[in-house]
């Protein structure tokens, strides 16, 4: 098991998803590195933003290795019998707000976890996975997104994408509201099956896909012309973004119960957002067709 070559791979994928958002925006990135207090277990990170941009109105790319003496609660909830192990997570976490309402907000994770306990043998898992969040539906996007999902992980089995795929589904689902986030992707957690070795190609290849998956959406829409409508529609719909992050979310849980840095565990959260009460799109409009077409579980891949 060989994890400094994991943080390598990792410090490496945010070297380079960096500099190719960097390029596309035409803005360079704030690098705040940062240490977590040897009280509180120890690590750091690497924090990359990006506000205010041409094409990003924020754009966050972090690394972070932290260690700990006890899993936290949202670490050890589908496994209590890990519960009191310390630990060490690593991993990449970006989250795109685009500034024009038709590129979507994307969102990946690649991370790893080792848990250790006096007495027991070691034990470690891989999670991650990637989804779009779009506000104006396109169907070429979603298949495109989806494929590309798909593409990543046949290496290691054609029954992970639609098993990762449902996972991403049932996950990014706001129960409060009954509606998804957004068109999904994939998304896994507590992989450690079949060995190391291949639990870790499998995170590497979905990271390596991101750009190929986000980056073609991007240049066909970032040019889209849009208006006060779109833009406030759009404030609406990263309100959901905020309230799943805040309710639901098992990294966002983690990182605050674990004593993680605030400013980084938070970069995820956009820019600008608006509440509306009771809020629902006018019948026959676009924003109405999110709602219909796109916010619904679908098979993007089959999909003609």
């Amino acid at each position: 098991m060989d994890f400094a070559a994991v943080e390598r791979f990792l410090q490496d994928l945010q070297g380079r998803i960096v500099t190719r958002l960097s390029a596309l925006d035409g803005s360079a990135f704030r690098r705040d590195a940062w240490q977590r207090p040897a009280d509180k277990g120890g690590g750091g990170g690497l924090t990359c933003i990006l506000e205010g941009g041409e094409l990003f109105e924020r754009a966050g790319v972090g690394y972070s290795l932290v260690r700990g003496s006890n899993l936290p609660p949202s670490a050890s909830a589908t496994r209590p019998e890990l519960a009191g192990r310390s630990f060490q997570a690593m991993g990449v976490s970006l989250v795109l707000h685009p500034r024009n309402p038709y590129v979507p907000t994307v969102h990946l994770n690649v991370r790893s976890f080792f848990a250790e306990k006096e007495g027991a043998d070691p034990v470690w898992w891989f999670g991650g996975g990637m989804d779009l969040t779009p506000y104006y539906g396109y169907e070429e996007d979603a298949r495109h997104f989806h494929r590309t999902c798909r593409d990543a992980l046949a290496p290691f089995g054609a029954d992970r994408y639609p098993r990762y795929k449902r996972w991403c589904d049932d996950y990014f689902f706001l129960r409060h509201r009954n509606e998804p986030r957004g068109i999904g992707g994939i998304f896994f957690d507590d992989v450690h099956e079949p060995d190391f070795d291949t639990a870790f190609a499998m995170i590497r290849s979905v990271g390596e896909h991101f750009l190929t998956a986000y980056e073609p959406i991007v240049q066909t829409r970032r040019n889209e012309p849009y208006g006060e409508r779109e833009r406030e529609f759009q404030a609406v719909r990263r309100g959901r973004y905020v309230e799943f992050n805040l309710v639901h979310d098992r990294g966002t849980l983690f990182g605050l119960q674990s004593g993680g840095r605030t400013e980084s565990i938070l970069m995820s959260m956009p820019p600008q957002v608006a509440w509306r009460y009771d809020y629902t799109p006018e019948p026959g409009t676009p924003e109405a067709r999110l709602y219909s077409e796109f916010l619904v579980a679908r098979d993007w891949v089959e999909t003609a």
